[in-house]
């Protein structure tokens, strides 16, 4: 029986959202045999890309790939997450699956990740698959602030249409000032919290909250508490402001 009385601290306005863990929907889907998704952002609330969760009690043994010219980010957050070329994925591990590779998506008993899809936007020849762990990616400070740490997940080339980073608080620190800007975000806390400043809003956000920022939408994060506060970050990237995906 629920004890909330109707009570959540998810919030979806006209350019941003926040999503908290006690209103997540849980759902089947034909391509994921095995598996349960919350579909967190979607295209039907004014975004460009997808973000959901996918979790598996007994093992996904085969996702179907994605649709043509769609390219996919995967996050492991519990168990193990593996690719058909043969790409494993501890927690914390990622990979960034070009459009056009097919390639298939399985996972353990127990398994959840983070996953991302989007219509990707090519110049020139596509990027090849990307896959690595958090913990062997450099940090470096932004906009010189050691306090907070940037670790971008993907190469810095122009190949690629989006950034993937985890972007590390220590306690007290925050963002340098309110950026506004015409690319959107997803965002997922994986540790810590604080108060995300979203338009004129202000939420308390902690560990497991998603988050997403539309085009031009005000956004500043402080972090709280007594320890680190990370984030997981998309941005669309490379595009021009008159891209049509």
């Amino acid at each position: 029986m629920s004890t909330n009385f109707g009570m959540t601290r998810s919030d979806i306005q006209r350019n941003h959202a926040l999503l908290t863990p006690e209103s997540h929907e849980w759902i089947t889907q034909p391509d994921w045999p095995g598996g349960e998704l919350a579909w967190l952002i979607s295209p039907d609330m004014g975004a460009k890309f997808a973000m959901g969760i996918v979790r598996s009690t007994d093992g996904i043994p085969a996702a179907a790939a994605p649709p043509e010219g769609i390219a996919r980010f995967l996050f492991c957050l519990d168990g193990n997450v593996r690719l058909q070329s043969g790409v494993a994925l501890a927690p914390e591990g990622f990979a960034f699956i070009p459009p056009g590779t097919r390639d298939v998506v399985s996972a353990g008993p127990g398994s959840r990740f983070v996953l991302f899809e989007w219509h990707f936007l090519a110049h020139g020849p596509g990027p090849e698959l990307v896959s690595g762990s958090v913990a062997d990616t450099a940090g470096t400070p932004l906009r010189g602030d050691d306090w907070l740490m940037v670790q971008k997940l993907l190469p810095t080339d122009p190949a690629f249409d989006a950034e993937f980073n985890i972007m590390n608080f220590e306690p007290g620190a925050s963002l340098a000032y309110v950026e506004t800007h015409f690319m959107e975000h997803g965002l997922l806390m994986l540790d810590g919290g604080g108060i995300y400043r979203l338009d004129e809003r202000w939420y308390p956000v902690q560990a497991g909250d998603a988050i997403w920022m539309g085009p031009h939408v005000p956004q500043w994060f402080g972090a709280l508490g007594r320890q680190k506060s990370r984030y997981l970050i998309y941005k669309n990237y490379n595009r021009p402001p008159l891209s049509q995906r």
